[in-house]
């Protein structure tokens, strides 16, 4: 007997993500789930054996759409420019889909999800501190940027930067960032 349409993997996924985005990876169970497409939580495990497999399901959903946002934002202008919109995208995603990349960042997932799925946004920050280090591979640049973009969204989430913000934190990180990847290229 065919499955009704509405526990196809891409709908599941879709109501997985709002689910997560509502109550965060508590209020994310496979009962939940069901409930909210109107199936028994039986018909899930066709598609996602366990609460663990539709995690690493959205882990990897989550790398390819920040993957495709970063692609975007750096198809502007120069390298600093370029290197400058695709940090803004990146703290972007990370504001409005905070639990997702809760998620993505959770080193017991990302270990078990593909590493194609996370290929797109490491292979963009390669690119990005490239241009500027013209190093293609300029690994220890890479991790420079990416560390700063995640402990940047950290804090702000957090609240950390308090009432008055971060009075131009992230400009001023970029530009040091960008200066720095010049140098290295000599």
């Amino acid at each position: 007997m065919p499955y009704p349409a509405k526990t196809s993997p891409e709908a599941i996924l879709e109501a997985a993500l709002e689910l997560l985005e509502q109550g965060g990876e508590d209020g994310l169970s496979l009962r939940a789930l069901a409930g909210r497409l109107g199936v028994k939580a039986p018909s899930l495990y066709r598609h996602y054996p366990d609460k663990t497999a539709l995690e690493v399901a959205l882990v990897e959903h989550g790398n390819r759409r920040l993957g495709e946002a970063l692609v975007t934002a750096s198809r502007e202008g120069g390298p600093e420019a370029a290197l400058g919109a695709a940090a803004r995208a990146y703290l972007e995603f990370a504001r409005t889909h905070p639990r997702l990349y809760d998620l993505m960042m959770d080193a017991r997932l990302s270990a078990l999800a593909s590493r194609e799925s996370g290929k797109a946004v490491w292979a963009t920050v390669l690119r990005l501190v490239g241009a500027l280090t013209r190093d293609p591979d300029d690994t220890a640049a890479a991790v420079a940027l990416w560390s700063f973009l995640h402990g940047y969204a950290g804090l702000e989430r957090s609240g950390m930067f308090g009432p008055s913000g971060p009075k131009g934190g992230l400009e001023a990180g970029l530009r040091a960032l960008a200066a720095g990847f010049k140098a290295r290229a000599g």
